[in-house]
């Protein structure tokens, strides 16, 4: 059999240097690199489509996170969706597709015990595989445990984790879910295509008093990728026994993107007195959660009580802009590229 005809070279996005300001092209290099070569244990795949999401932002300057900071003069890496081309020593065939964690690139050298098999069954697009859901159905299910009748409030909303969590939220009971965006446009989808009762519009004011008009009783849950003033005005409106999940800090973010971290003053007053948890999380301590996700993700899918909200940019190039647009707040859900 004749061995398999790829192309000598791939390119690469690489980190040129760490990014402590508003991101600009200078934070990124194309590299144009030798066609990494399997070996048993590995398998060679073609990248078909990459996931960019908000946390890559602060993974440019080294901050302390969950996962490894990208390093200058190294590929950025991310979560993709790609087709097995070579596959030595078995587990894996040539046309599979696979899940893995080595995007910004046009072809991947992936661990094979790191490589995830997607099953063409499982969710209508394939694409659906790069969304932050499991994120929201963690944080609520796990961490917020949302309940029957809770009024649930969501920080960015129109992100990748909101879209979903909104959803979920009421999927899961919720009697009324509010949201937090910074456009009117985006609310205005929140409402009429995601399901959300209401929307606290950053920028149009402080948000303590939005969020009580638009939760006179208070809330039971949060759901928080921002941070800052709007962490501390869900405590100002948490009902006793309130559940805060806490998924990112995107204040020290949006808009210019400087900054690494979102300091924030909570009165421990109310937390003591209102025996409010607070919980970070992240879907990688929870390895079992993937294949929990899928399945309700699927169902939703093909019943239509579920929306995946993306936009999709074609070709890796366009990935550097993919994600400062992504930072500036210019897309509304996950933002996916194709190779």
């Amino acid at each position: 059999m004749a061995a398999p005809v790829h192309p000598a070279t791939h390119r690469e996005i690489r980190l040129a240097a760490r990014a402590d300001g508003a991101l600009t092209p200078d934070h990124f290099t194309v590299a144009d690199t030798p066609l990494p070569v399997p070996a048993p244990g590995t398998v060679l795949v073609r990248n078909r489509i990459m996931a960019v999401t908000a946390v890559m932002r602060t993974m440019m300057t080294g901050a302390e996170l969950p996962m490894p900071s990208f390093v200058p003069g190294r590929a950025l890496w991310g979560a993709a969706i790609g087709e097995v081309v070579e596959a030595p020593g078995g587990g894996f065939a040539p046309g599979d597709l696979v899940r893995h964690d080595l995007g910004w690139r046009e072809y991947a050298l992936v661990d094979a015990a790191r490589a995830h098999r997607i099953a063409p069954e499982a969710l209508p697009d394939p694409a659906a595989h790069l969304s932050q859901g499991a994120t929201a159905w963690g944080a609520l299910v796990r961490i917020a445990q949302v309940r029957p009748g809770d009024t649930v409030f969501i920080t960015g909303a129109a992100g990748g984790v909101g879209s979903l969590a909104g959803q979920l939220a009421r999927r899961l009971g919720a009697r009324r879910v509010i949201g937090s965006t910074g456009s009117e446009s985006k609310a205005e989808y929140l409402v009429k295509e995601l399901g959300y009762d209401e929307v606290v519009l950053r920028g149009a004011g402080p948000v303590g008093p939005q969020l009580r008009k638009a939760a006179p009783n208070g809330i039971d849950v949060l759901l928080d990728t921002v941070g800052g003033e709007q962490l501390a005005a869900a405590l100002e409106s948490a009902r006793t026994g309130a559940r805060f999940a806490l998924v990112g800090a995107l204040s020290a973010q949006l808009g210019t993107g400087d900054g690494i971290t979102a300091p924030v003053e909570l009165d421990a007053g109310l937390v003591v007195s209102r025996r409010v948890t607070l919980r970070g999380f992240s879907v990688r301590d929870h390895a079992d959660l993937a294949q929990e996700w899928t399945e309700e993700f699927g169902r939703g899918l093909r019943d239509g009580t579920l929306i995946f909200a993306h936009s999709r940019l074609r070709g890796l190039d366009q990935a550097p802009e993919a994600l400062r647009e992504l930072v500036q707040g210019d897309h509304t859900g996950a933002v996916l590229v194709e190779l």
